[in-house]
């Protein structure tokens, strides 16, 4: 896992101040960087940590803070260069290869040769593992399911049937893809079930935090982009688009039909309601309700900012009587306006 200063800086496109040949074994923060870990500087808020940093090296973006460390990278991104070397350092986390003996896969499943099955995992019929897979103990895997090469599936996640997972993506523990939508037709004070004919399809280098669940379509497939980022806990209803490379924090929820453009980022607890559509390039901000489409790319918020509590149940009152001040304001606009007139007409 050792690598030389020099080496990790050609990985990133940088230039090495100090010993090329400084050995770095691990990945560490400013604060707590030993003397074998190369550090990084994204934020110039943490700068002066640089002066009593033990880090061995820092990536840096400038020369002048090169200066403050005895060995440095200096790069253009320090943080994108953090972010490139640390798949250098990720540790093997599982200790089978090829099909572990306790998995159930029916006979008629193609699994390529190179692809690493877990303990306990189900595989049902007519699926197709490609090349460089890692399905993790545990995990349930449908009928029908196609999962691309390189994909990695933690443990404890659930494929049902007829879901397709594109190439090097990564599904965290109990993901659960493909489940049902929520569709129901009322009839007569109960509900009548809508079967969920449709599926879920997941582009390329598409990640999904732990628990969270994407719901197949009633008709039409649910469609996750290339690129998308999805946090743990969130909930995607069925038939909703995601466009390529667009973020989301965990614990928001979208609902049915919501189609939401490329590039966005939708930040944690923001609920999204259905059958609406958000352009490209869309930020939405902490908690947000969004109930109404979203034509033009920029950032968007909703809800009230934090305040002291006692302040804050004082502007609720006021905000309460919102409607009976506005009712108060047009009656005084048509008062004043009529002793306009009058001194008009004088």
């Amino acid at each position: 896992m050792s690598h030389t200063l020099g080496q990790l800086a050609t990985i990133v496109q940088g230039v090495v101040k100090g010993d090329e040949n400084l050995i770095i074994e691990k990945l560490g923060t400013l604060e707590n960087a030993t003397a074998s870990e190369l550090s990084f500087l994204a934020n110039s808020k943490y700068q002066g940590y640089l002066t009593s940093t033990q880090a061995g090296a820092v990536l840096v973006k400038t020369e002048n803070l090169a200066q403050l460390v005895d060995n440095a990278i200096i790069v253009s991104n320090p943080y994108l260069a953090f972010a490139q070397l640390s798949h250098l350092f990720f540790p093997k986390i599982q200790s089978w290869s090829s099909i572990h003996e306790s998995a159930v896969i029916a006979a008629n499943t193609r699994i390529a040769p190179n692809a690493c099955i877990g303990p306990n995992v189900v595989i049902d019929e007519d699926c197709d593992i490609a090349e460089d897979c890692v399905i993790g103990a545990g995990c349930v895997i449908g009928r029908g399911t196609i999962i691309g090469r390189g994909t990695r599936l933690y443990p404890n996640v659930t494929l049902y049937h007829d879901v397709i997972v594109g190439e090097c993506c990564i599904l965290h523990s109990g993901a659960v893809i493909g489940a049902d939508g929520f569709g129901f037709a009322p009839n007569q004070g109960r509900w009548e079930k809508i079967v969920q004919l449709g599926s879920v399809v997941i582009g390329n280098k598409v990640e999904v935090g732990a628990n969270t669940t994407i719901d197949r379509g009633a008709l039409e497939n649910t469609l996750i982009g290339h690129g998308v980022i999805i946090d743990n806990q969130v909930q995607i209803a069925h038939n909703v688009v995601i466009g390529d490379n667009t973020a989301i924090a965990a614990c928001t929820a979208i609902a049915g039909s919501t189609k939401i453009g490329a590039s966005c980022t939708i930040s944690g607890g923001v609920g999204i309601a259905g059958h609406l559509e958000l352009a490209d390039k869309v930020h939405v901000t902490a908690m947000s309700l969004i109930s109404h489409s979203i034509t033009e790319q920029g950032s968007y918020s909703s809800g009230m900012g934090m305040e002291l509590t006692s302040k804050w149940r004082r502007t609720v009152a006021r905000v309460r009587r919102l409607d009976e001040m506005a009712k108060q304001l047009l009656q005084m606009k048509q008062q004043v306006n009529k002793l306009l007139d009058k001194v008009d007409n004088k």
